[in-house]
């Protein structure tokens, strides 16, 4: 089941033996993401720790932070994808982001215990975020040809989760070197790999420049872009999607208790889906161009399924472990850089910034969603219940995504 292409980037025709090679850009994009990866990713690991148990917050308060580090600045991701495609500037628009994103990490510095303050912050980091993913992946398409986007996204997403490996094992050893509660620490030397990732960035990437004269890209056409074939489908059914989605540091709480691992450890939970997700974003990108991404992506959210039921199942221990992070890592890999690989091939080119936006709001808006409510059912009825009831929705949504992505692919048939 996959979606039949829309519009079709116009790339340079390659030597057969360079056809399975990713372009320059694209590992130069990778390495941009492997750095910031490793900054977002010692933040990352050590947050859920840092506000429940050192600030003392209820799983309702963590999960509406959980959700605005994701959700809250879905209007600057269409702001970043829109600007990026109405100047052509995609690679500007990428660095604003991810120096806005750098500077966060000083702000959480200086927010101490204040929760305004780190929710400040926390929204600073995300609004980077908004603003530098769509026009990245878009130049990801706009340096691959069509037939190979899976495998494109695959590598730039395996080179990304090996930054997302390093950095959880980076916030350990500031953590050993400068003390346990030494938190600034890591957020300080965090801000230092950010920065350095806006450095390759500038050096490095190339952005996208047309021969021709771009079509004009105008505000009537953007708003306009989910009725255009397939869109408004793609854009449901990713929104869905992400409203079954609760979050890592949820799913690390609870596998912390469960697994009965010392907080020490902790972190290094993210590691271990990391290592998972490395290994397996390229092979599965892969897949995903031969047997079809919708299919590839659906497989990954029935693991997800399998995640929240191990997490109130039988198995204990170091077992439980090793089979939530498997999982975990499964899921990610299956579905991250598959999904904007599936929207490369449906979304308008003079429009794919701001599609792919289109596409990553719906689901941070879904997420910011997802997690008050797992926040709010965990505080009510307790974690085993609110497992289950996500363990019940996803099943559900896979069904109903299946039917969603089938109809799509029949309507964009040429």
């Amino acid at each position: 089941m996959y979606l039949s292409t829309v519009s079709r980037p116009e790339v340079t025709e390659v030597p057969d033996r360079l056809k399975r090679r990713v372009s320059g850009n694209v590992i130069a994009l990778g390495a941009v993401s492997l750095i910031t990866d490793i900054s977002s990713e010692m933040v990352t690991a050590v947050l859920p720790l840092y506000l429940v148990v050192g600030l003392g917050m209820s799983p309702l308060a963590y999960g509406a932070i959980d959700g605005l580090y994701t959700g809250a600045t879905a209007l600057l991701r269409l702001v970043g994808g829109y600007v990026a495609d109405r100047t052509r500037r995609h690679k500007t628009v990428a660095g604003v982001g991810y120096g806005l994103a750098a500077l966060a990490k000083l702000g959480l510095i200086a927010a101490g215990n204040s929760l305004a303050g780190i929710g400040a912050a926390i929204t600073a980091d995300r609004a980077g975020k908004g603003l530098r993913t769509g026009p990245r992946d878009a130049l990801i398409t706009l340096s691959t040809p069509e037939d190979q986007l899976g495998r494109a996204f695959g590598v730039h997403r395996s080179m990304d989760a090996l930054g997302a490996f390093i950095g959880p094992l980076a916030a350990v050893g500031v953590l050993m070197w400068a003390g346990s509660q030494e938190f600034d620490a890591v957020f300080f030397i965090s801000f230092l790999v950010a920065a350095f990732g806006v450095v390759v960035l500038v050096l490095f990437v190339r952005d996208h420049r047309e021969k021709a004269k771009p079509k004009a890209v105008d505000i009537r056409a953007a708003l306009g872009l989910v009725r255009h074939k397939g869109v408004g489908a793609l854009l449901l059914a990713a929104s869905l999607l992400g409203l079954v989605v609760v979050g890592d540091g949820f799913v690390y709480l609870l596998l912390q208790k469960r697994g009965d691992l010392s907080m020490g450890w902790f972190p290094l939970l993210a590691v271990g889906t990391s290592l998972v997700y490395l290994l397996l974003a390229t092979p599965l990108g892969v897949l995903a161009d031969k047997i079809g991404r919708a299919k590839v992506m659906l497989g990954g959210y029935s693991a997800l399924a399998l995640v929240y039921l191990a997490l109130i199942g039988p198995i204990d221990g170091i077992a439980l472990i090793v089979l939530v992070l498997v999982l975990y890592g499964f899921f990610y890999a299956a579905t991250d850089g598959v999904l904007m690989a599936l929207a490369g091939r449906v979304l308008p080119k003079e429009l794919r910034a701001t599609g792919m936006a289109l596409v990553q709001t719906g689901q941070a808006l879904a997420y910011l969603g997802s997690s008050v409510l797992f926040g709010l059912s965990w505080q009510l009825w307790g974690p085993t219940a609110a497992c289950a009831a996500a363990g019940g929705a996803v099943a559900v949504t896979i069904v109903v995504t299946a039917l969603i992505f089938a109809r799509v692919n029949r309507s964009v048939q040429p």
